[in-house]
C-alpha cells in the first residue's frame, strides 16, 4: 500500500470516535424481540440487528462512519467528511488497509473496535472470474457503529460514542413492552402462489446448466431464482425478522438497513468464522431434503439424503474445495475436517452438512481468509471461476446480496460472516425473494425446482407486511 493511501485511511480513522461510554444492564428474557424494537425505533438511518451463536444477539447502530468499496475505489466517511482511494482492482485490500488503520488509532479498546457490513455476490467475479462482471454497484459496505448493544442470556451491555447515545439506548430498553405495530401475514395459500412465481423458467435454466457440466465445463453450479414481491403493501422487515426467527432454526440471523439494502434473513451456514486468535473455519451445506411437522417423514427423508448419490456427490465435492480454499490461507498440517456429512435441520428443510478449519498463517489476517473462501461454494460451484460463468449465462440479472455476505468483525483480527441465504432482500422500491440449487450432471430440473420451493418455504409463510 503507498504511502498516500496510508495517510489517507490514517486521517480517516482519526476521525472515527472512540466508545467512551459503557453501560452493563440486567439481561432481556426475549433478545430477539428487544433487538427488533431497537431496529424498528429509527435511532439512525443505519442499522444491524446480528444473531451469533449460544443465543447471543447484537444491535449496531449510527451512520456517521462507514467504508463502501467499488471495483475502482473506497469511499470512506466520518465526522461529515469523506476520503477515497482507488483500489487498482483490489478492493479487499485497500478495505482491509483501512480497518488496520482504525485497529492503530482506537488500540486501546479491548478486543477492537467492531464493525457491521455485507459483501454482494458480485465481489466474486473480482476474486475469482471476469473483474468486468462486478458492474459499477458497490461490493461492500461496512458501519462502525456509534452504539452497540450486545444481549447474552447473562446481561445486556450497550457502548457507546458518548453519554447522550448511551442514554438514548438505555431509555428505550427501560421501557415497558408494548405490542409491536400491527402487520399483514401471508397466507398458506399466499405463500405457495409466492414460491410457485418463474418455476418453468428456472426448470430451463437447470437443463442448460446440465448441459454445460455433460460437456466439461464446470463440476457443479448452484443456479438460482428471483421471486418479485409486490410494492403495495411493502415487506414490513422488521415484522418478518421476527415471525421467521420464532419458526427458523438459523446458524445466523440478521436484520438490516444498511448501504442502500433492507434484509432480514435465517442463514443456514456461514462463509467462515475468523478468531482474533487466528483460527478460522467455514460450514459448507450442500445436499437437501425437506423439513416438516411429520417427524416420521423427516427421519425417511434423513435416511433418503445420507444415501443419494447426487446429494453426496455435491456434498463432497463442496468439501473438497473448502479444504483447499482454508488451506490457501492457513499453517501447513492445520486444516481439517472436523465434521463430515452431518445432517442439519435449517427451518424448512435438513441439510448435509461439514465443517473445514484451520489455524491462519503469520503474515495472513481475517481478510485474506475472506478472500479466499468467498462467496461460499455452497451459493457458487466448482470450480468457482467456471462456475461463475455459467451463472451469468442461465440467471437473470446480478444477485447482489443474494449469496454475499452479512459479517460482524473486529479491529482485533476476528470476522464472523454469514451466507446470505433464506433471505427477503429489499434495494430502492424493489423486494424479492431468491432460492437456488446445487446442479451436477445427475440434476433433473423437476427435483432442483422443487429443492427452490423447499427453501423458499423457510422464509415465504413468515413475510408481514405493512398495513394500509
Amino acid at each position: 500500500m503507498d504511502n498516500g493511501t496510508r495517510r489517507t485511511w490514517g486521517t480517516w480513522a482519526d476521525s472515527v470516535p472512540p466508545l467512551a461510554s459503557t453501560r452493563v444492564l440486567e439481561a432481556h428474557h426475549d433478545a430477539a424481540a428487544t433487538a427488533t424494537r431497537l431496529a424498528r425505533a429509527a435511532l439512525a438511518d443505519q442499522y444491524m440487528v446480528y444473531e451469533t451463536e449460544g443465543g447471543v444477539w447484537h444491535f449496531a447502530a449510527g451512520s456517521a462512519v462507514s467504508l463502501t468499496a467499488y471495483a475502482t475505489g473506497v469511499t470512506a466517511r466520518a465526522g461529515g467528511r469523506t476520503w477515497t482511494s482507488r483500489t487498482d482492482g483490489r478492493p479487499l485490500t485497500v478495505f482491509a488497509a483501512a480497518l488496520n488503520a482504525l485497529s492503530e488509532a482506537h488500540g486501546t479498546n479491548p478486543g477492537g473496535r467492531h464493525f457491521y457490513g455485507w459483501a454482494a455476490f458480485e465481489l466474486a467475479h473480482l476474486l475469482h472470474a471476469d473483474p468486468g462482471a462486478t458492474g459499477d454497484g458497490p461490493l461492500l459496505h461496512a458501519l462502525v457503529p456509534s452504539v452497540e448493544v450486545t444481549f447474552t442470556p447473562e446481561e445486556t451491555v450497550v457502548c457507546a460514542v458518548d453519554e447522550a447515545w448511551l442514554r438514548k439506548v438505555a431509555e428505550l430498553l427501560a421501557e415497558p413492552v408494548t405490542r409491536q405495530p400491527r402487520s399483514d401475514g401471508t397466507t398458506p395459500e399466499g405463500a405457495e402462489h409466492i414460491i410457485a412465481v418463474g418455476c418453468a423458467a428456472y426448470g430451463s435454466a437447470v437443463a442448460g446448466t446440465v448441459e454445460d457440466i455433460r460437456a466439461g465445463l464446470l463440476e457443479k453450479a448452484v443456479v438460482s431464482r428471483k421471486v418479485p414481491l409486490p410494492v403495495e403493501p411493502a415487506v414490513d422487515f422488521p415484522g418478518t425478522y421476527l415471525a421467521g426467527r420464532r419458526s427458523n432454526t438459523p446458524a445466523r440471523s440478521y436484520l438490516l438497513d444498511l448501504g442502500g439494502y433492507r434484509a432480514a434473513g435465517f442463514s443456514p451456514e456461514t462463509v467462515l468464522e475468523v478468531s482474533a486468535q487466528g483460527r478460522v473455519s467455514t460450514q459448507p451445506l450442500a445436499g437437501t431434503r425437506a423439513h416438516g411437522p411429520d417427524q416420521g417423514e423427516n427421519a425417511r427423508r434423513r435416511a433418503e439424503l445420507l444415501s443419494d448419490p447426487k446429494e453426496i456427490h455435491e456434498h463432497a465435492v463442496s468439501v473438497r474445495l473448502a479444504w483447499e480454499e482454508v488451506a490457501a490461507v492457513c499453517r501447513p498440517r492445520s486444516v481439517a475436517v472436523e465434521e463430515f456429512m452431518a445432517v442439519r435441520q435449517r427451518g424448512s428443510v435438513q441439510h448435509l452438512a461439514s465443517r473445514v478449519s484451520g489455524r491462519l498463517r503469520r503474515n495472513a489476517g481475517p481478510w485474506d481468509a475472506f478472500a479466499s473462501l468467498f462467496p461460499a461454494i455452497t451459493a457458487t460451484g466448482v470450480s468457482k471461476r467456471h462456475a461463475l460463468q455459467a451463472l451469468t449465462r442461465h440467471e437473470e440479472g446480478p444477485r447482489g446480496l443474494y449469496g454475499g455476505a452479512v459479517f460482524r468483525g473486529s479491529t482485533a483480527g476476528a470476522l464472523d460472516a454469514a451466507l446470505v441465504l433464506r433471505t427477503v432482500i429489499g434495494q430502492g422500491d424493489a423486494t424479492w425473494l431468491r432460492a437456488g440449487a446445487g446442479v451436477t450432471a445427475q440434476s433433473r430440473p423437476e427435483r432442483e425446482i422443487e429443492e427452490t420451493c423447499e427453501k423458499l418455504r423457510s422464509v415465504a409463510p413468515y413475510l408481514r407486511f405493512h398495513s394500509n
